[in-house]
């Protein structure tokens, strides 16, 4: 975001464009929680140098390698197909340094932070409760809500018995609070695949599974088109595992080892992470990003371009790399 707004400072408008449909490509930190739960949990830990590098650092730095690598040649198609012209030459005339003002700088700060939270933190917001709605409707929540009563009801149980030093209750009652979330996450998995997000899932299952990817993948996929790192959340909740979960929770890591195809095949391995990963690298999966070149080209046409080009872009590069990664491993 602040990248593409930086484009403000090139007089050229066909290199501020070029470089504003780009800037969507460098890898952000929303991106690092899925290179790190994939990496951690499929690729093997193999270690260089003397001890020194690890593959798995080698992989999370070819995943930030990925996006300036295919900026360059993408940057050259744009120049020759929608901007074409002469490169003008670069020069910029650098003002006179001077200490800034401390009131000024703080005023400058909170214009511009508001300014973004109005602007693109509305429609993020609003993007996010689509996809809540998509995850949540149509099914029946009633029987979440009970189980959702009891957990809290059993955990105030548990405060209590533990004031009173109550011990062997406390225990039972834990006993009894591990199986109702248990049967809570079981329950949202089953919701959620159930629902019309669940539905969309299945739907493109036949369009993501030349990617090595099933429907669970492909809903975590399409509820983190708003935010990258949702992806983590969503991929916890299908697997019966809750949405609080994080890329270093171990019990992510297991399920998704663990996780099998209808004929017993994995799930999961070396190819399909790489391919999650590169998607990841190359999708334009941020609304705020999408919004700010919304209103720095005052048009829908850029950021809808910008959607469709990376969206195309990390579909194939997915495809090369789950279908080489297969024949590598065979």
């Amino acid at each position: 975001i602040p990248g593409v707004m930086a484009t403000r400072v090139i007089e050229n408008r066909r290199d501020r464009m070029v470089t504003i449909l780009v800037a969507p490509l460098m890898s952000c930190s929303a991106r690092l929680p899925v290179y790190i739960l994939m990496t951690t949990a499929f690729v093997p830990p193999v270690m260089y140098a003397g001890g020194w590098v690890s593959l798995r650092e080698i992989v999370l730095f070819v995943m930030y390698l990925v996006g300036i690598v295919v900026a360059i040649p993408v940057a050259w198609l744009l120049r020759k197909t929608f901007f074409k012209g002469e490169t003008p030459p670069f020069v910029m005339e650098l003002p006179p340094y001077k200490w800034p003002s401390l009131r000024i700088v703080v005023a400058r700060v909170y214009d511009r932070s508001k300014a973004f939270v109005v602007r693109a933190g509305t429609l993020i917001f609003a993007t996010t409760v689509l996809v809540w709605a998509a995850g949540y409707f149509p099914a029946d929540h009633n029987e979440l809500h009970e189980l959702q009563s009891q957990i809290e009801n059993t955990e105030a149980r548990i405060e209590q018995l533990d004031v009173q030093s109550d011990h062997e209750e406390s225990r039972l009652a834990t006993t009894e609070l591990a199986g109702l979330i248990e049967h809570q996450n079981q329950l949202s998995s089953a919701l959620v695949e159930t629902s019309f997000l669940g539905q969309m899932g299945h739907a493109i299952e036949p369009a993501v599974r030349p990617l090595g990817w099933d429907w669970k993948i492909g809903v975590g996929v399409i509820a983190s088109f708003p935010a990258r790192e949702v992806i983590i959340a969503t991929l916890g909740t299908i697997y019966s595992l809750g949405g609080d979960v994080g890329e270093g929770d171990a019990s992510l890591t297991e399920q998704l080892r663990a996780a099998k195809h209808a004929d017993g095949t994995p799930v999961f391995n070396v190819a399909v992470a790489c391919s999650i990963m590169v998607f990841f690298a190359l999708c334009a999966q941020c609304a705020a990003t999408l919004m700010v070149i919304r209103r720095e080209t005052n048009s829908w046409r850029w950021p809808i371009f910008t959607f469709g080009y990376m969206t195309a872009l990390a579909y194939i590069g997915a495809l090369i790399t789950y279908q080489v990664g297969m024949l590598l491993l065979t």
